[in-house]
Order: structure tokens, then sequence, then C-alpha cells
């Protein structure tokens, strides 16, 4: 129960800073024999309030985004949805096989986060005008990350900013607040389809909620000063070590 409460902890934390915490807690539920559905369905629940936490901390930046937000948050809540659909309407099989290459996707896009971002950023800064919410593409590609959250979710965060920083002229700390309040929109909604129809662990629910409000608070905080190489290892060996176990 510790170990799970400092995962999440640590997904808090992440999430809020990266948008990788479910590197860290659903390997971590697989380890102590919690089936992998019901992992990420308990998983989903108990980040929910981390995200809330996060957005919280974020809370200047997201000053003056109303618009973008209502916006963005109608393709989050969409995909979201379908997502945790999908994960309930297809076959346990289907998600342990699925999961293993959601996972890799999710360590690549954690290992070439630096890279992306300094994309990201050389974009924006190339760009002279911009539409408030960004191109028209940028909702289409966000409810495709909210479909991709709400059936899974690692990495989420990392998509999230990518599709923003690349779509819309705003500076990435404001960019980073608007990936947290969607990110957790996506899981909200995802939730509330769980609660009601999926067989939730309540107690790896309440030990990641509360681990994960922390989490969001360090995240917000003095998250953005820990050393990123250490923490993107550490996500992607967590990642490696849970791609081999649900192989084996």
């Amino acid at each position: 129960m510790f170990a799970v409460f400092l995962a999440g902890i640590a997904a808090g934390t992440v999430n809020t800073v990266v948008g990788s915490g479910t590197l860290i807690t659903f390997p971590t539920l697989l380890a102590f024999g919690v089936p992998p559905v019901t992992a990420n369905v308990s998983n989903t629940i108990g980040l929910v309030p981390g995200s809330v936490s996060g957005a919280i901390g974020y809370r200047r930046e997201l000053s003056g985004q109303r618009g973008r937000l209502v916006r963005l948050a109608s393709a989050s809540l969409l995909g979201g949805a379908l997502g945790a659909v999908l994960l309930l309407a297809l076959p346990d099989d289907a998600f342990n096989a699925i999961v293993p290459a959601l996972i890799g996707l999710g360590c690549v896009l954690v290992i070439f986060q630096p890279a992306i971002g300094r994309r990201v950023a050389a974009r924006a800064d190339s760009r002279t005008e911009s539409p408030e919410h960004g191109a028209g593409w940028v909702w289409f590609l966000v409810f495709l990350a909210g479909v991709y959250g709400g059936y899974f979710g690692a990495a989420q965060g990392v998509l999230l900013m990518a599709i923003m920083g690349i779509g819309i002229k705003e500076s990435l700390q404001r960019l980073n607040g608007t990936k947290n309040v969607l990110a957790g929109l996506v899981n909200g909604v995802a939730a509330l389809i769980f609660i009601v129809v999926a067989d939730v662990d309540w107690t790896v629910v309440a030990l990641i909620a509360a681990g994960s409000v922390i989490g969001g608070q360090v995240g917000a905080s003095v998250g953005r000063r820990l050393p990123a190489l250490a923490l993107r290892i550490f996500i992607v060996v967590v990642g490696v070590v849970a791609v081999i176990s649900l192989l084996a």
C-alpha cells in the first residue's frame, strides 16, 4: 500500500510537469498482482484528483485562457468518453495485446520529449499570427489524444503538448497549464464511466488519489527543478519493465 501511495505521488508530480505518470503507477499495480484492466481503470480514477491539484497549481498560467479551454475541453471530453467505452467494449485480451505497444509508444515519446519540445518551441517562435484556439486541426488531434487517454493514457500529456505547441501560438508554460486541465478532463470523464460499469479496486484508487494530490502540488512548485534526465530515465526504465512483464 505504501509503494502504491509513493507511486501516486510520483505520478502526480510527473503528470504535472511532463505527463507520463501512468508509466509509473500502472507497472507498480501490475507488480503487486492487480489485473491489467482493473489496474488501468483504478489508476485512471485515482489520478483525477492529482490532475485537479496540478491544474490548481498552474492557475496563474491558465489566466486569460477561458475561451481556448472551453473549445478544447469539448474535444477532450468526447475523446476521453470514446476511449473509455473502447476499453470496456473490447475484450481483455485486446487490452493485453495493445497496451505493451502503447507503453512502448509512451516510452519513445518520453525519450524524445526534449527534441519534441525544441521543435515545438522553434515552431512557436516562427509564427507571427495564430487564432486564439490554434490551427483548425488542433481540435481534432486533441480529440484523438483524448481517445488515447481514455483508453490507456501513458504520455498523454506529451502528446497534448506537442499538438498544442505546434498549432497554438502561446508560451509553453501556459500550454502546460492547459495540458493539465485537458488531461484531467479526459481522466475525469473516463473515471465517471468506469465507476458506473467497470471493476474498480477502491483501495488502489484511494492510495493513488492521495498520492497524486500531493504530487500535483510538488510538480507545480518544485517539480520543475528536478533533474530532467534522471526523471526521464526513471520513467523509461519503469515502462520497459512493464512491457516485459506484460509480454511475459
